[in-house]
């Protein structure tokens, strides 16, 4: 039996799961985030949800190439639909694809009632952070723990959050940059967001030279601009 060695952004995702939770690992590609949790001894169940055919084949290998099957189990489907009320998840993983994905999967299992509200999420969004962050506000949870990392040249942030009985009013500078993550203000957090200011730049300036203007467009942008600029002065 070969161990699961999990890259950087996947070992947040595995360090933030709590021992013995019930995981549903949706988009779980070759089910490693499952597996390894299993070999730790740090959970004994486990729902790995694929879409896609081929992920779906390569995690159903993986499982089986471990003798894993009895403690996972890997299920075709779309989001949270792979999901039964025998499973008792508690805890649900989606990593590696954009905010606003997510945002349709927990949104697609709560109207499905596959997602009951009081499972800890824990959420790696590639894009767009600040949808995942106000969906959260939105369904009353709190976000517990945030880390950014820098892997292979891409900057990922990893969230956690728990449901709460009153709803967390973030401003739109927790949404943006993430209530921990801008306390914190690490050099990567920095790096990244100088980053976003400069692409900001670029786009006002450039609408700014257009014969026609979406003046509404260009105050947003300015605002968020001069909010970047501002958190990394």
């Amino acid at each position: 039996m070969n161990s699961v060695n999990l890259s950087k952004r996947l070992q947040v995702v595995a360090d933030y799961v709590e021992k013995d939770a019930r995981v549903a690992d949706i988009g779980s590609d070759h089910a490693y985030l499952p597996c390894y949790l299993v070999q730790k001894k740090h959970i004994d169940y486990a729902v790995a949800g694929e879409v896609v055919k081929g992920p779906f084949l390569n995690a159903v290998n993986e499982v089986s190439k471990l003798g894993l099957k009895e403690k996972i189990h890997v299920r075709l489907g779309d989001g949270l639909e792979v999901l039964t009320g025998k499973d008792g998840i508690d805890t649900i993983t989606i990593a590696g694809v954009g905010g606003p994905l997510i945002v349709h999967i927990l949104e697609e299992g709560k109207q499905q009632s596959k997602r009951t509200g009081e499972e800890i999420l824990i959420l790696q969004p590639n894009i767009n952070e600040r949808s995942v962050r106000e969906y959260l506000m939105n369904e009353s949870y709190a976000i517990v723990s945030e880390t950014i990392l820098e892997e292979n040249n891409k900057r990922y942030e990893i969230i956690k959050a728990e449901p709460v009985a009153e709803k967390v009013d973030y401003s739109e500078v927790d949404l943006l940059f993430g209530p921990l993550l801008s306390e914190e203000k690490s050099q990567i957090f920095i790096d990244k967001w100088k980053s976003e200011a400069k692409k900001y730049e670029y786009i006002v300036t450039q609408m700014k030279k257009a014969d026609q203007t979406n003046k509404k467009k260009l105050k947003e942008l300015t605002e968020r601009l001069n909010l970047i600029k501002e958190m990394i002065k």
